[in-house]
Order: structure tokens, then C-alpha cells, then sequence
């Protein structure tokens, strides 16, 4: 990088904190300032920032190895969570905001009651706020180090660095981030957000655009990626038409059969954010109303899959066939395919635009461990020292404990950054350690016999049968699918072993519960009888509004990827597809549901 590189990049950290500290005050009032705005939040504002929230800097890096070694279909492992989050817009969004939490652990004692709900309270607090949580920030540290590595930037003014500078370095700016996210609170963490996404994304289109050029063109890259690999590099799902069946799956598939249905038949739903999960309700709970926050989960999504999936697609292609394995070689000797992307920015970049991606890189890196270190903070804070600890404190002494957690919540997450190698092997792990309670969580908003013993053994459950099949393998299983099945089946067997042997909760916090949120279906027939209620929900409806959304947004993504990547047939298709589900979800959405009540005031939404 050159002087004037250094300079926009400077400038760019400049202004984010002087953001930060402008948007202090409006953290400055409660707890509710701090962590959930307020509830203020437009819906173009929560939207965006759940989709800058999951493109860090670890989110191409990720993309580039995935793609080397499973091919464009690899990408279900997170794919299949668009699944979860068309769910999320027409089942859970409005449910989450009726509730009125500041965190999802919060919720735990609005839906269950006495002792054991105080302990899944704390134990979800400490789980998600320390080592899932400080894991992900991680792992974010751990793309970043990479990045420097690959973009040569300390070599640019001179000095060789060792491994602990370069992890310094990204500590440095954790820290920086830690003062505007600090200082500001979630209101910082959005705005901040909001240009960091579209700065970020606007970096991957530039990288993406000059990198098709210097191959050739499109079809140039099309032909020569699929001859670097023996793998179906290409193909969204890789089935063969013909053969002994009219479909079958493909030999040169670049991921097992088992894995593919494993990612889009079980891990949405058995994952721990099935119902909306940790960041995301944090945002929805935020929004202004429910209507807000349910298009705020639509924006996002069609941020989150139609719009950024194709430029990290692109790049990671264009780094199979530009980079030999030897000129993408990791500290300690190994191929490492992860490092095709910044490689690409800096042999490819001109000065400028080289500074301004690279500071669109810290602005993806930023938006990320902002958010985490804020919803950390709000566990710790919110379930735990306010739960537990000091449950007279005042709102000011709230906030200056949510600092002093945000400060902790980073250390945590550096520590994991020293203990990291492989991105796509941490977000392996996330996974793991995070399958099993997805589907206690859908069930508890949908059935009374969920208990808050039930829960707890999904999640301890999960996350200890996780840990047994990656970190310490008791149960060594090579097949990413196979794994994630027997992870959930062995959760499944506890929890449901715990329902059975374990009362039900009282009828007076099940009454207390629904009368709050009122969701549909025929779980809650009892609570309706006693409370003489209707649900605030048509479950039926919003079941087929799912499966209409589900058409509309991976027919909409698999088209932008069709018509990119010259796979016109499967283009067309999936634009018909697309067509349909919007088609379908306008018919549904023409009977409109009665006007609700404005949680906490009795007067109708707006």
C-alpha cells in the first residue's frame, strides 16, 4: 500500500469514531438506549445491519476456501440458513418484538418460571456471551490477521512482522472498535453498520469486476475454472439428469450427498438460532413496531443471499484459476485457499482503490465484532450482573457496566484469535457446537409442554455433544452431515427423555405467556380457553407465507447466479420460480390480519 492508501484508510477510522462519539448520547439513558435503541429503529436500519452483521471480513476468506473445496454447492452450509430466516420474517419477527426482551435469553423467564428458568437464563447468558459468542469474534480477528498477511501491509512501511504483531495489530483495531461500539451502544453499532455494509459490498463488486476482467471475461472464467479442478466446481446443486435414474447425484460433486441433505433438511431447524437467534433479535426487538421488524427481516435477507452471495462467488472462481496451491501457501507451509481473496486485491488494485477496499475490508471486520461485542455485552449485563447480581441498579450504572462487559467481551474474543487457524474450520465449529436446541427453541413458542428443563438439556445437550465430535472427538466423524445428524438425534434423545420425566410448567406462567404473545396454532388451545383470548396469529397462513418466500428468495438468488455465471436454463427457471412465489405471497398477504395492539399501550399498530 502507498501514502495515499494509508491516508483513506486513516480517514475512514477518523470518521467512524467520531460517529461513534456523536451517537454517545443517545446510548446514555437507559439499558434499553444502550442495547436495543430504544426501540426506535427503522426497518431499513435493522435490516442492514443484520446483514452487515454476517458479512465480516471472515465472510469472503470463508467463501474462497469453500468454494475450493466443495465447489459453489458447498456454500449450503450457509445457504440453508435462508431457510431459517424466511421463517424468521413471517413465524417469529413479530412474536420476538410482542415480547419486548432486550436479549433472547431474556425471554426464558417470560415463557418459563421459577428456579430452573433462573439457571437456563444464566446458563444461555454465559454460554452465548463467553465462548460462542468470544469464538466468533475470533474468528473475525483470525480473517483479519490473514488479511494483513495477504495484503502485505505492515511490509509496506518497512517492517517485518511476526505473527504476534500481525494478531496485535487486529487487536488494535478491536479496540477501536470497542470505543465507538462502547461509547454508543447499539445505536452506533446500527448507523455505523449501515455504511460499513454497503462500503463492504461495494469492495467485493470492484475486486470481483477487475478480477473477471484480467481472466478474460466471464466466459473465459467459466471455462478455465471447471479444467483447474476434476470436482463440478459450478453447479448450485451438483445432479446429473440420466444414468440409472431420471436424478441422481453427481460423482464429481464436491460435497457428499449426506452433507447436502444434512444442510438443507436438518441444520436449519436444529441449529440454536431456529427461531431468529442472538444478534437478529437483538435488532428485531429493537425495531419501532411488528410490522418493522417483520420488513426489516426481509430486507435483510434479500441483502444477505440475492445481493453479496455472487461477488464472493465470483472472487473465490477467479482465485482457482489465477493461483497455483504454491502461491497460496499459509505461514506454516500449507495450501491455503482462503487467502485467494486479499492476494487478488493486492496483485489487482491500483493505489486508491486498493485503500478504499482495503478500508472496506476493516468496515466488514468492524460491523461484525461491533455487533458482537455489543449483544455480549447485553448478556452479560442484562441476564447476568442485572439478573442476579445487582437487580436495584440504576439505568447509568446499567450502562457503565455494559461498557466495562464490552471491554471483557473483547479480551475474550482476542484470546480466541491467539488459539485459531482455519476459518472455515471455526465456523465448522460454531455449527457444531451450536446444533441440537434448534428445535426446542421452535417448539416452546408452539407448545405448552415445554419445559425450562427441556431447553437446558438441548442446549448443554448440543453443546457438549458438539464439543465431543470436533474440539475433543470422542465420537470422530469425518462426514460434516453425518456429524450434524447425529449431533441432533443424540440432543433429541435427551431432551425429549427430559420432557417425558419432568413436569410441566405452572398454568399461571403459561396463561402469562400466551396472553403477552398470543401465537398461533393448536399448542396453546388450553391457554386460549382459560385467558378466553384469540391468537394475534394465523399459523396456517403464515406457514404457506414461508414456503411462498422460500420460492421468491433461492429462486431470486439461484437466478442472479444463473444469468452471472452464463447458466441461462437454470437462470430462467429459477426466475419463474421466483415469479411464482412472489405471485403466491401477494395473493396470501391480500387478506390482511385484524390491526394489533401496540405492546405495553393497548393502542393499534400502525
Amino acid at each position: 500500500m502507498q501514502l495515499i492508501d494509508w491516508i483513506i484508510v486513516a480517514a475512514y477510522l477518523i470518521m467512524t469514531l467520531l460517529l461513534g462519539v456523536y451517537l454517545s448520547r443517545k446510548a446514555s439513558g437507559s439499558v434499553a438506549d444502550f442495547f436495543v435503541s430504544g426501540r426506535s429503529l427503522p426497518w431499513w436500519l435493522a435490516g442492514t445491519s443484520m446483514a452487515a452483521t454476517t458479512f465480516s471480513i471472515d465472510t469472503p476468506l470463508y467463501i474462497a476456501g469453500v468454494v475450493a473445496s466443495g465447489g459453489i454447492a458447498g456454500n449450503w452450509q450457509w445457504w440453508s440458513f435462508g431457510i431459517a430466516h424466511i421463517i424468521m420474517i413471517y413465524i417469529f419477527a413479530r412474536l420476538w418484538r410482542r415480547s419486548e426482551i432486550i436479549t433472547d435469553a431474556e425471554l426464558i423467564e417470560v415463557r418459563y418460571g421459577g428456579k430452573m428458568a433462573a439457571t437456563l437464563r444464566a446458563t444461555k447468558a454465559f454460554l452465548f456471551a463467553v465462548p460462542i459468542n468470544c469464538i466468533g469474534i475470533g474468528y473475525a480477528m483470525l480473517a483479519m490477521v490473514k488479511a494483513i498477511d495477504a495484503l502485505e501491509l505492515w511490509q509496506s512501511v518497512g517492517v517485518n512482522p511476526g505473527e504476534n504483531l500481525k494478531i496485535w495489530s487486529v487487536v488494535g483495531i478491536s479496540v477501536f472498535v470497542l470505543l465507538y461500539a462502547g461509547l454508543s451502544g447499539l445505536w452506533g453499532v446500527v448507523i455505523t453498520d449501515f455504511f460499513q455494509f454497503f462500503f463492504g459490498l461495494a469492495g467485493a463488486i470492484v475486486v470481483a469486476a477487475i478480477a473477471v476482467n484480467h481472466i478474460g471475461g466471464m466466459s473465459e472464467l467459466i471455462q478455465q475454472v471447471q479444467e483447474k479442478t476434476p470436482q463440478d466446481v459450478l453447479s448450485f446443486v451438483p445432479l446429473q439428469v440420466g444414468g440409472g435414474s431420471l436424478v441422481q447425484w453427481s460423482d464429481a460433486a464436491g460435497i457428499t450427498l449426506s452433507t447436502f441433505l444434512a444442510y438443507v433438511f436438518v441444520q436449519w431447524w436444529a441449529f440454536r438460532r431456529s427461531d431468529g437467534g442472538g444478534e437478529f433479535i437483538q435488532r428485531l426487538a429493537a425495531a419501532k413496531t411488528e410490522d418493522e421488524a417483520e420488513k426489516s427481516a426481509w430486507f435483510f435477507n434479500i441483502l444477505n443471499y440475492v445481493v453479496r452471495t455472487w461477488p464472493w462467488i465470483v472472487v473465490a472462481l477467479a482465485a482457482l484459476v489465477i493461483y497455483p496451491d504454491s502461491e497460496l501457501l499459509s505461514a506454516a507451509g500449507t495450501v491455503d485457499r482462503e487467502l485467494g481473496y486479499p492476494k487478488m486485491m493486492l496483485d489487482f488494485l491500483p493505489p486508491v482503490l486498493l485503500g478504499l477496499t482495503v478500508a472496506s475490508l476493516l468496515a466488514a471486520f468492524m460491523s461484525t465484532v461491533s455487533t458482537l461485542i455489543n449483544w455480549g455485552a447485553s448478556y452479560l449485563v442484562n441476564d447476568l450482573y442485572g439478573r442476579f447480581f445487582r437487580a436495584n441498579a440504576t439505568q447509568s450504572e446499567l450502562v457503565l457496566a455494559g461498557r466495562v462487559a464490552s471491554v471483557l467481551i473483547t479480551v475474550l474474543g482476542a484470546i480466541a484469535a491467539f488459539n485459531s487457524s482455519s476459518i472455515t474450520e471455526v465456523f465448522g465449529l460454531v455449527i457444531a457446537i451450536g446444533t441440537g436446541p434448534g428445535l426446542v427453541l421452535i417448539l416452546r413458542w408452539y407448545w405448552w409442554r415445554i419445559n425450562a428443563s427441556a431447553e437446558l438439556a438441548a442446549m448443554l445437550g448440543g453443546f457438549f455433544i458438539g464439543l465431543g465430535t470436533s474440539v475433543f472427538p470422542i465420537i470422530k466423524i469425518e462426514d460434516q452431515g453425518i456429524k450434524l445428524m447425529v449431533i441432533t438425534g443424540l440432543t433429541a434423545i435427551i431432551w425429549i427423555a427430559v420432557v417425558i420425566l419432568t413436569p410441566p410448567e405452572s398454568d399461571e406462567t403459561l396463561n402469562k405467556f400466551y396472553t403477552k404473545v398470543r401465537p398461533g396454532g393448536p399448542g396453546w388451545q388450553r391457554q386460549r380457553e382459560q385467558t378466553g383470548l384469540p391468537p394475534l396469529q394465523d399459523l396456517g397462513k403464515d406457514l404457506l407465507r414461508v414456503c411462498a418466500a422460500i420460492l421468491l428468495l433461492f429462486g431470486a438468488m439461484f437466478a442472479v447466479g444463473g444469468f452471472l455465471l452464463l447458466q441461462p436454463v437454470t437462470g430462467w427457471i429459477c426466475l419463474v420460480t421466483a415469479v411464482v412465489g412472489w405471485i403466491w405471497l401477494r395473493q396470501l398477504n391480500k387478506s390482511q390480519a385484524p390491526p394489533m395492539a401496540r405492546p405495553g399501550t393497548g393502542l393499534p399498530m400502525k
